[in-house]
């Protein structure tokens, strides 16, 4: 390998190298989050979890400096500043800090050292409040005790999986035999029909929720999961088949011809060649929909928004962040527990995800 090729390799895998690191930090840092006490979360980063540099206090106090007041300065061990800035905290050197805690009155003045430190005080309390649906007592910094609701985002897991999986498994159905027949079989029409079907590609979904709701009403649709898996399914169709005609149209001629000398039917033919070798085109299709169907918001907020028992994760954790957007901890943890069934659907058919993509581009 040449001198030249060696430093292009090398570029490439480095940006890919960081473009995969810059998009895995976010979800590192929700998992560790998720992990983490509430009153760690609310005074320092998830990266505490790694060795860092970190105040700590000495338990070593000061005498506060007597007849001042907080608008003048305040002078302490030499070192003159405002009653704010002593309360941020002022550096006093050598890796030594004095912070005033307290009122001016009554406070006092405490010591803190710069020392290497890790926070792994890790809990799965998180997860039991988002998960549990019932009350916890917490226990505060201070030694006092609250008493806190959970979420119950199971029932909402539980509507993400019955809407998503249905509304995957519709459309590949549906556009497979669509496929299939424009690849293989001849009709009046078959040009005209696919160069439509081709075009909704390109008709953003927002034109079409006013049209669908209206006729929702009027059938007694709306809140009802019959009606979100159609709409989901309608507005995967067009993808599906374009994906899967092409792989199905690329399919090695003479096995089929062969079936049909046997004398096997397209149904046959269908179920026993073509569903068996567009495994990897099926699969590739999934990801999308699975991934865009289970991390959907708007449809479902159309759909399905009003009705609270039918709510899926997307909805509910955006009602948590109005409801209860402080509470981080919460928020972590939902989030990740959303984002787990995505990541084993993605793992668990990558090896088709390519090969799905690839299928039809290049032929001859």
């Amino acid at each position: 390998m040449s001198q030249m090729k060696r430093r292009t390799v090398l570029i490439v895998n480095g940006a890919l190298f960081l473009i995969v690191l810059f998009w895995t930090i976010p979800t590192i840092g929700l998992l560790v989050s998720s992990f983490r006490d509430r009153a760690d979360i609310q005074s320092s980063g998830w990266w505490t979890v790694l060795p860092n540099l970190a105040w700590q206090p000495t338990g070593n106090t000061l005498p506060l400096p007597e007849g001042q007041e907080r608008d003048t300065p305040i002078t302490i061990e030499g070192v003159t500043a405002t009653f704010d800035e002593w309360r941020a905290g002022v550096d006093m050197g050598g890796g030594r800090r004095l912070v005033w805690v307290g009122n001016l009155r009554r406070g006092q003045i405490e010591e803190f050292r710069q020392n290497w430190s890790v926070n792994w005080n890790f809990t799965t309390t998180n997860y039991e409040q988002v998960t549990g649906g019932k009350e916890f007592v917490l226990t505060n910094p201070d030694g006092t005790t609250r008493v806190e609701l959970g979420e119950d985002m199971v029932g909402a897991f539980i509507n993400s999986l019955t809407i998503t999986i249905p509304a995957t498994i519709i459309p590949i159905l549906i556009a497979a035999f669509a496929a299939y027949g424009f690849a293989w079989m001849t009709f009046p029409g078959r040009r005209l029909l696919f160069i439509i079907i081709v075009a909704l590609l390109v008709v953003p979904l927002q034109i079409a929720l006013v049209p669908i709701l209206r006729d929702y009403s009027q059938l007694g649709l709306n809140g009802t999961y019959l009606g979100i898996w159609l709409a989901h399914a309608g507005f995967g169709l067009p993808l599906a088949t374009y994906l899967l005609y092409n792989y199905i149209s690329g399919l090695p001629k003479e096995i089929l011809e062969s079936a049909f000398i046997d004398g096997a039917s397209h149904f046959t033919i269908f179920v026993r060649l073509v569903l068996p070798l567009s495994v990897p085109a099926l699969a590739s299709f999934a990801i999308f929909q699975f991934l865009w169907v289970w991390n959907d918001y708007l449809i479902a907020l159309i759909f399905l928004g009003f009705n609270e028992g039918l709510q899926p994760m997307t909805v509910r954790i955006a009602n948590l962040v109005g409801s209860r957007g402080q509470d981080w901890h919460l928020l972590t943890a939902a989030g990740f527990i959303s984002v787990i069934v995505p990541l084993i659907v993605f793992f668990g058919l990558q090896r088709f995800f390519v090969r799905g993509l690839m299928a039809g581009s290049v032929k001859g």
